[in-house]
């Protein structure tokens, strides 16, 4: 059985503010503080593997865990904002087969991965349309989920 912590992409600049590509859009120093959060909360973990979206704003959430694991992050747009959670419920199920991961990813396919999730009759006691910097913890068994829990965001300092 491997883990997945499926975490939704820490605190962002605000989008209507923003003025660049959105995919550029940084955390903000509440975002920073999380990302350092969450990664004390996973660096005693068994994660070997990162993949994120290639959106700044979700790699940069994975940056601390990354120094702390000594691991690189690798991004694959089946994780972006707009993509088909259906596809990045596959692709979390086929990495989840060879390590524990973290994913980062963003509030919509996150939503669309739980519902996954729950359609494979797992149940969630958390809310699918979870907050930023809240995160899943999935249990993946032979190719299929077969646990879930939801951690909060950390408490904002």
């Amino acid at each position: 059985m491997s883990t997945v912590h499926l975490i939704r992409h820490a605190k962002a600049k605000n989008r209507l503010a923003w003025e660049q590509p959105d995919d550029l859009r940084p955390l903000t120093k509440r975002g920073r503080r999380e990302a350092n959060a969450i990664a004390r909360r996973l660096a005693e973990d068994d994660v070997g593997r990162l993949v994120s979206s290639p959106f700044v704003r979700c790699v940069q959430t994975l940056e601390p865990l990354a120094v702390a694991l000594e691991l690189a992050i690798e991004t694959t747009d089946l994780l972006a904002e707009g993509a088909s959670g259906e596809r990045a419920a596959e692709l979390v199920l086929t990495l989840a087969a060879s390590a524990s991961i973290a994913v980062c990813t963003h509030g919509d396919v996150l939503y669309e991965v739980t519902e996954a999730v729950a359609r494979a009759g797992v149940a969630l006691d958390g809310p699918h349309d979870a907050p930023v910097a809240s995160a899943w913890v999935l249990a993946v068994d032979e190719g299929r989920f077969v646990g879930a829990q939801f951690v909060e965001q950390p408490p904002r300092e």
